[in-house]
């Protein structure tokens, strides 16, 4: 009969961890900011189906980097937890700290069972209130450790030269303008040089307090967001000619340009003579 190996349980909570914090590293960075009139998520994200930043509840908002999987059945849960809260006693009663302490449980739980292997995720859930000193972020990592992060915080991917961009950008009190460019600079920033990322390549979503609905979550797509950065970042488009502004047309089929006659559809020809002709003009309405 062969002997189990022993390991120890600092060993195997050191494995868990490094392997854990090795799948988060490999995603894109995702960076909170607060403004003046509320909270604002910035995601690099390539898909347009799936999401990073999503609505839990009324004013409360769940970002998160990993496996997407695995944080869409956590972003499910608290959905389904604040529903329950809020229909049983008062919607009032359905908080973030709530909800980040319903997450801590369960990823503690799961990182110290030996049965599964750790969530490679971490969260952020945020929550906006009347007054910026009334605005909670709390960050959840991989082994269920909450921290309350105060004016910007990052994760995943690159985080730490985002960050640093942060620490010596970030402004108490920005415009919803100011803070998403000082958020898109921040995930552009690299080990050794800079990126610039177009918005169609980007996922913003804001909690705004100054919104008359009960619901204070919604996404800055398209036009809006193309205008926030000075570029639309669509194919063709130049990036200096202002926001919204499309690529002059070039070549030979300019329609702005009278003197370009230059087709590759043949005149007309007279089918007697073989000589040009000019195309038959319609009578006019009588």
């Amino acid at each position: 009969m062969s002997m189990p190996f022993y390991v120890s349980p600092e060993q195997l909570m050191k494995d868990r961890a490094d392997f854990a914090r090795k799948g988060i590293a490999r995603g894109r960075s995702l960076v909170v900011v607060q403004y003046a009139d509320g909270i604002v998520f910035v995601s690099e994200n390539l898909s347009q189906a799936l999401h990073k930043v999503s609505e839990i509840y009324d004013r409360i908002a769940f970002a998160a980097v990993g496996r997407y999987n695995e944080f869409e059945n956590l972003r499910i849960a608290g959905v389904r937890l604040a529903d329950m809260r809020g229909y049983a006693y008062d919607r009032r009663d359905v908080t973030g700290r709530g909800l980040a302490n319903a997450y801590a449980q369960t990823l503690g739980t799961i990182f110290s069972s030996g049965g599964e292997k750790p969530y490679e995720v971490e969260l952020f859930v945020a929550e906006v209130g009347d007054t910026v000193a009334d605005d909670s972020i709390y960050r959840l990592t991989y082994d269920g450790q909450v921290a309350d992060e105060h004016g910007y915080a990052v994760m995943g991917g690159l985080a730490e030269p985002a960050t640093t961009y942060l620490r010596e950008h970030y402004v108490t009190g920005a415009s919803l303008e100011d803070a998403v460019r000082t958020a898109v600079q921040a995930l552009g920033q690299g080990e050794s040089e800079t990126r610039v990322i177009p918005s169609t390549n980007l996922e913003v979503a804001v909690l705004d307090r100054t919104r008359t609905q009960q619901r204070k979550f919604k996404r800055l797509t398209g036009g809006q967001l193309g205008e926030i950065l000075g570029n639309g970042g669509g194919p063709g488009e130049d990036p200096g000619a202002g926001p919204g502004a499309s690529a002059a047309p070039t070549g030979p089929d300019d329609p702005t340009d009278p003197t370009d006659t230059v087709s590759d559809v043949p005149p007309l020809e007279n089918p007697v003579t073989g000589e040009p002709t000019d195309p038959p003009v319609a009578p006019p309405a009588s």
